[in-house]
Protein backbone atom coordinates (compact mmCIF):
# COMPACT_ATOMS: atom_id res chain seq x y z
CA UNK A 1 0.00 0.00 0.00
CA UNK A 2 1.16 3.16 -0.69
CA UNK A 3 1.48 5.57 2.42
CA UNK A 4 -1.25 8.02 2.84
CA UNK A 5 0.88 10.46 4.24
CA UNK A 6 2.76 10.79 0.49
CA UNK A 7 1.37 13.57 -1.45
CA UNK A 8 1.65 15.25 -4.89
CA UNK A 9 3.35 17.83 -3.03
CA UNK A 10 5.93 15.81 -2.51
CA UNK A 11 6.73 14.26 -5.72
CA UNK A 12 6.43 17.49 -7.25
CA UNK A 13 8.78 19.12 -5.16
CA UNK A 14 11.69 16.48 -5.45
CA UNK A 15 10.91 15.59 -9.29
CA UNK A 16 11.63 20.18 -9.21
CA UNK A 17 14.65 19.35 -7.12
CA UNK A 18 16.13 16.26 -9.37
CA UNK A 19 15.42 18.76 -12.39
CA UNK A 20 17.48 22.09 -11.45
CA UNK A 21 19.54 20.44 -9.37
CA UNK A 22 19.23 22.17 -6.29
CA UNK A 23 17.11 23.50 -3.53
CA UNK A 24 16.51 27.13 -4.83
CA UNK A 25 16.16 27.10 -8.08
CA UNK A 26 13.27 24.07 -7.85
CA UNK A 27 11.60 26.93 -5.29
CA UNK A 28 12.13 29.39 -7.76
CA UNK A 29 9.81 26.86 -10.49
CA UNK A 30 7.49 25.87 -8.08
CA UNK A 31 7.33 29.71 -7.04
CA UNK A 32 7.65 28.92 -3.27
CA UNK A 33 10.33 29.57 -0.90
CA UNK A 34 13.41 27.37 -0.57
CA UNK A 35 12.69 26.87 3.39
CA UNK A 36 8.91 25.41 1.64
CA UNK A 37 10.76 23.14 -0.80
CA UNK A 38 13.67 21.80 1.89
CA UNK A 39 10.92 21.10 4.43
CA UNK A 40 8.76 19.48 2.14
CA UNK A 41 11.47 17.23 1.06
CA UNK A 42 12.51 16.21 4.64
CA UNK A 43 8.85 14.85 5.27
CA UNK A 44 9.00 12.86 1.76
CA UNK A 45 12.28 10.87 3.52
CA UNK A 46 11.16 10.74 6.84
CA UNK A 47 8.00 8.99 5.25
CA UNK A 48 9.90 6.69 3.08
CA UNK A 49 12.27 6.53 6.29
CA UNK A 50 15.28 6.78 3.50
CA UNK A 51 17.49 9.97 2.18
CA UNK A 52 17.31 11.00 -1.33
CA UNK A 53 19.47 13.86 -1.84
CA UNK A 54 22.92 14.52 -0.41
CA UNK A 55 23.87 17.05 2.10
CA UNK A 56 27.07 18.90 2.47
CA UNK A 57 29.65 20.19 0.21
CA UNK A 58 29.86 19.89 -3.55
CA UNK A 59 27.76 19.48 -6.82
CA UNK A 60 24.01 18.19 -6.28
CA UNK A 61 23.59 14.24 -5.95
CA UNK A 62 20.64 12.03 -5.60
CA UNK A 63 21.68 8.93 -3.19
CA UNK A 64 20.95 5.64 -4.73
CA UNK A 65 17.98 5.50 -3.27
CA UNK A 66 17.10 8.99 -5.05
CA UNK A 67 17.60 7.92 -8.46
CA UNK A 68 15.69 4.66 -8.23
CA UNK A 69 12.38 6.86 -6.51
CA UNK A 70 13.48 9.79 -9.19
CA UNK A 71 13.00 7.35 -12.08
CA UNK A 72 9.13 5.87 -10.54
CA UNK A 73 8.14 9.04 -9.65
CA UNK A 74 8.82 10.65 -12.78
CA UNK A 75 6.56 8.09 -14.68
CA UNK A 76 3.81 7.71 -12.03
CA UNK A 77 3.48 11.43 -12.05
CA UNK A 78 3.69 11.27 -15.97
CA UNK A 79 0.92 8.80 -15.56
CA UNK A 80 -1.07 10.71 -13.55
CA UNK A 81 -0.90 13.77 -15.73
CA UNK A 82 -1.52 11.65 -18.93
CA UNK A 83 -5.00 10.02 -17.32
CA UNK A 84 -6.28 13.43 -16.28
CA UNK A 85 -5.98 14.76 -19.56
CA UNK A 86 -7.12 11.96 -21.22
CA UNK A 87 -10.51 12.70 -18.85
CA UNK A 88 -10.28 15.83 -19.61
CA UNK A 89 -10.38 15.37 -23.72
CA UNK A 90 -12.96 12.39 -23.16
CA UNK A 91 -16.07 14.53 -23.86
CA UNK A 92 -13.73 16.44 -26.61
CA UNK A 93 -11.32 14.79 -28.03
CA UNK A 94 -8.30 16.76 -29.49
CA UNK A 95 -5.06 15.81 -31.93
CA UNK A 96 -2.19 15.42 -29.57
CA UNK A 97 0.88 16.48 -30.58
CA UNK A 98 4.34 15.01 -30.20
CA UNK A 99 7.66 17.91 -30.55
CA UNK A 100 10.69 16.54 -31.72
CA UNK A 101 13.96 18.65 -32.09
CA UNK A 102 16.43 17.07 -34.34
CA UNK A 103 19.48 18.17 -35.97
CA UNK A 104 19.70 18.61 -39.66
CA UNK A 105 21.46 15.35 -40.08
CA UNK A 106 18.39 13.18 -38.52
CA UNK A 107 15.58 15.81 -40.10
CA UNK A 108 16.83 14.70 -43.52
CA UNK A 109 17.98 11.11 -42.98
CA UNK A 110 15.70 9.30 -40.19
CA UNK A 111 12.94 11.68 -39.21
CA UNK A 112 10.87 11.87 -42.54
CA UNK A 113 10.36 7.61 -42.77
CA UNK A 114 9.97 7.63 -39.16
CA UNK A 115 7.16 10.71 -38.83
CA UNK A 116 5.56 8.79 -42.26
CA UNK A 117 5.10 5.37 -40.58
CA UNK A 118 4.07 6.96 -37.11
CA UNK A 119 1.57 9.08 -39.22
CA UNK A 120 -0.08 5.46 -40.66
CA UNK A 121 -0.68 3.94 -37.37
CA UNK A 122 -3.83 6.71 -36.89
CA UNK A 123 -3.27 7.23 -33.22
CA UNK A 124 -4.85 10.78 -33.58
CA UNK A 125 -1.59 12.63 -32.72
CA UNK A 126 0.31 14.56 -34.89
CA UNK A 127 4.24 15.07 -35.18
CA UNK A 128 5.77 18.32 -34.45
CA UNK A 129 9.27 18.49 -36.09
CA UNK A 130 11.91 21.69 -34.54
CA UNK A 131 15.12 21.53 -36.10
CA UNK A 132 17.89 23.79 -34.84
CA UNK A 133 22.12 23.63 -33.01
CA UNK A 134 22.19 21.09 -30.55
CA UNK A 135 22.36 23.56 -27.58
CA UNK A 136 18.99 25.15 -28.37
CA UNK A 137 17.67 22.21 -29.01
CA UNK A 138 18.54 20.85 -25.89
CA UNK A 139 17.63 24.05 -24.13
CA UNK A 140 14.14 23.54 -25.41
CA UNK A 141 14.12 19.77 -23.61
CA UNK A 142 14.78 21.32 -20.58
CA UNK A 143 11.99 23.51 -20.62
CA UNK A 144 9.58 21.04 -21.88
CA UNK A 145 9.33 22.76 -25.24
CA UNK A 146 9.83 19.58 -27.24
CA UNK A 147 9.52 16.16 -26.05
CA UNK A 148 12.64 14.64 -27.42
CA UNK A 149 15.48 14.95 -29.64
CA UNK A 150 17.10 12.96 -31.95
CA UNK A 151 20.76 14.04 -32.73
CA UNK A 152 24.30 13.78 -31.54
CA UNK A 153 25.59 13.14 -27.91
CA UNK A 154 25.80 16.57 -26.01
CA UNK A 155 28.86 17.27 -23.79
CA UNK A 156 28.59 15.08 -20.58
CA UNK A 157 28.37 18.35 -18.45
CA UNK A 158 25.16 19.68 -20.28
CA UNK A 159 23.42 16.14 -20.49
CA UNK A 160 22.53 16.09 -16.19
CA UNK A 161 19.02 15.20 -16.23
CA UNK A 162 18.85 13.92 -19.66
CA UNK A 163 19.24 10.20 -20.78
CA UNK A 164 20.50 9.29 -23.86
CA UNK A 165 19.95 6.37 -26.42
CA UNK A 166 22.76 5.27 -29.16
CA UNK A 167 20.97 4.52 -32.40
CA UNK A 168 23.98 4.83 -34.81
CA UNK A 169 27.19 6.54 -34.93
CA UNK A 170 27.88 9.21 -37.94
CA UNK A 171 30.79 10.36 -39.92
CA UNK A 172 31.74 13.87 -40.87
CA UNK A 173 32.26 14.47 -45.00
CA UNK A 174 33.73 16.89 -47.39
CA UNK A 175 31.10 17.41 -49.62
CA UNK A 176 31.17 18.90 -53.22
CA UNK A 177 29.88 19.84 -56.19
CA UNK A 178 29.85 16.97 -59.08
CA UNK A 179 32.60 18.38 -61.61
CA UNK A 180 34.50 19.78 -58.75
CA UNK A 181 38.39 20.72 -59.45
CA UNK A 182 39.51 18.33 -56.49
CA UNK A 183 37.67 15.36 -58.17
CA UNK A 184 40.25 15.14 -60.65
CA UNK A 185 43.14 12.99 -58.91
CA UNK A 186 45.99 15.86 -59.27
CA UNK A 187 48.50 16.31 -56.55
CA UNK A 188 47.67 15.25 -52.80
CA UNK A 189 44.17 16.29 -51.58
CA UNK A 190 44.58 17.66 -48.65
CA UNK A 191 47.55 20.37 -49.81
CA UNK A 192 44.80 21.47 -52.53
CA UNK A 193 41.95 21.61 -50.18
CA UNK A 194 43.21 25.47 -48.47
CA UNK A 195 42.43 26.56 -52.06
CA UNK A 196 39.18 26.52 -51.93
CA UNK A 197 36.27 27.92 -50.02
CA UNK A 198 34.57 26.21 -47.49
CA UNK A 199 31.35 25.84 -45.18
CA UNK A 200 31.84 25.10 -41.90
CA UNK A 201 29.26 24.50 -38.76
CA UNK A 202 29.63 27.53 -36.61
CA UNK A 203 31.77 27.60 -33.41
CA UNK A 204 29.36 26.03 -30.45
CA UNK A 205 27.91 23.60 -32.85
CA UNK A 206 28.22 20.01 -31.45
CA UNK A 207 30.26 18.98 -34.35
CA UNK A 208 32.58 21.45 -35.00
CA UNK A 209 35.49 20.32 -32.37
CA UNK A 210 35.40 17.28 -34.87
CA UNK A 211 35.73 19.28 -37.73
CA UNK A 212 38.37 21.00 -36.39
CA UNK A 213 40.38 18.31 -35.57
CA UNK A 214 39.62 16.86 -38.73
CA UNK A 215 41.46 19.87 -40.37
CA UNK A 216 44.56 19.90 -38.59
CA UNK A 217 45.31 16.59 -38.93
CA UNK A 218 44.46 17.36 -42.53
CA UNK A 219 47.20 19.75 -41.87
CA UNK A 220 44.50 22.59 -43.44
CA UNK A 221 44.05 25.52 -42.11
CA UNK A 222 40.43 27.04 -42.73
CA UNK A 223 40.08 30.17 -45.14
CA UNK A 224 39.66 33.76 -43.34
CA UNK A 225 36.43 34.01 -45.35
CA UNK A 226 35.04 30.32 -44.60
CA UNK A 227 31.29 30.82 -44.50
CA UNK A 228 29.97 28.96 -41.01
CA UNK A 229 26.34 27.91 -41.30
CA UNK A 230 23.59 25.42 -40.55
CA UNK A 231 21.19 26.03 -42.98
CA UNK A 232 21.00 23.17 -44.95
CA UNK A 233 19.19 25.51 -47.55
CA UNK A 234 22.32 27.53 -47.66
CA UNK A 235 24.64 24.99 -48.09
CA UNK A 236 22.97 22.87 -50.91
CA UNK A 237 22.78 26.03 -52.82
CA UNK A 238 25.89 27.43 -52.43
CA UNK A 239 27.77 23.94 -53.22
CA UNK A 240 25.93 23.22 -55.80
CA UNK A 241 26.68 26.83 -57.82
CA UNK A 242 30.61 27.44 -56.07
CA UNK A 243 33.50 25.17 -55.85
CA UNK A 244 32.76 25.37 -52.05
CA UNK A 245 33.68 22.30 -50.20
CA UNK A 246 30.81 21.48 -47.49
CA UNK A 247 32.09 20.21 -44.41
CA UNK A 248 29.01 18.73 -42.44
CA UNK A 249 27.54 15.83 -41.34
CA UNK A 250 27.25 12.74 -43.15
CA UNK A 251 23.26 12.67 -43.39
CA UNK A 252 22.58 15.56 -43.90
CA UNK A 253 23.71 15.41 -47.25
CA UNK A 254 23.37 11.89 -47.72
CA UNK A 255 20.23 12.08 -50.08
CA UNK A 256 22.45 13.90 -52.28
CA UNK A 257 24.72 11.80 -52.30
CA UNK A 258 22.89 8.71 -53.33
CA UNK A 259 20.86 10.57 -56.10
CA UNK A 260 24.41 12.05 -57.63
CA UNK A 261 23.45 15.83 -56.86
CA UNK A 262 27.09 15.95 -54.27
CA UNK A 263 29.67 13.62 -54.43
CA UNK A 264 32.12 13.18 -51.46
CA UNK A 265 35.86 13.81 -51.64
CA UNK A 266 38.07 10.71 -51.01
CA UNK A 267 39.23 11.69 -47.31
CA UNK A 268 39.40 9.47 -44.31
CA UNK A 269 37.19 11.09 -41.73
CA UNK A 270 36.78 8.08 -39.93
CA UNK A 271 38.08 9.28 -36.54
CA UNK A 272 35.24 11.87 -36.34
CA UNK A 273 32.48 9.34 -36.02
CA UNK A 274 30.23 10.40 -33.08
CA UNK A 275 27.07 8.87 -31.24
CA UNK A 276 23.63 10.04 -32.65
CA UNK A 277 20.85 9.00 -30.49
CA UNK A 278 17.54 10.02 -28.46
CA UNK A 279 17.19 12.33 -25.83
CA UNK A 280 14.68 12.75 -23.63
CA UNK A 281 14.26 13.73 -19.92
CA UNK A 282 15.01 11.36 -17.04
CA UNK A 283 12.09 13.32 -15.03
CA UNK A 284 9.18 13.02 -17.92
CA UNK A 285 7.84 9.96 -19.40
CA UNK A 286 7.07 10.07 -22.55
CA UNK A 287 3.27 9.50 -23.46
CA UNK A 288 1.59 7.07 -25.62
CA UNK A 289 2.02 8.78 -28.79
CA UNK A 290 5.66 9.82 -27.80
CA UNK A 291 6.69 6.63 -27.07
CA UNK A 292 4.76 5.23 -30.81
CA UNK A 293 7.17 8.08 -32.65
CA UNK A 294 10.14 7.26 -30.57
CA UNK A 295 9.97 3.66 -31.29
CA UNK A 296 9.67 4.20 -35.15
CA UNK A 297 12.70 6.25 -34.74
CA UNK A 298 15.07 3.18 -33.29
CA UNK A 299 12.99 0.89 -35.64
CA UNK A 300 14.64 3.42 -38.88
CA UNK A 301 17.76 4.21 -37.17
CA UNK A 302 18.30 0.50 -37.07
CA UNK A 303 17.74 0.27 -40.92
CA UNK A 304 20.51 2.41 -41.32
CA UNK A 305 23.20 0.90 -39.04
CA UNK A 306 22.93 -2.34 -40.63
CA UNK A 307 23.01 -0.45 -43.92
CA UNK A 308 19.36 -0.80 -45.04
CA UNK A 309 17.98 2.74 -45.55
Amino acid sequence: MLDPGIKLRHLAAFLAVARREGFARAAAELNVSQPAVSKTIRELEELLGLTLIERGPGPFRLTGFGRTFLRHAAISMAALREGVEAVRRAGAPEVATVSVGALPTVSARILPAAVEAFRRQDLAARARVITGPNDYLQAQLRLGAVDMVVGRMGEPDRMAGFAFEHLYSERIVLAVRPGHPLHDDVGPLPRRLSGFPMLLPPPGSIIRPAVDRLLLSLGVSPPEDAVETVSTAFGRGTVATTDAVWIISEGVVAHDVETGALMLLPVDTGDTLGPVGLTTRVDVALSIPGEALAGEIRAVAARYRLGRP
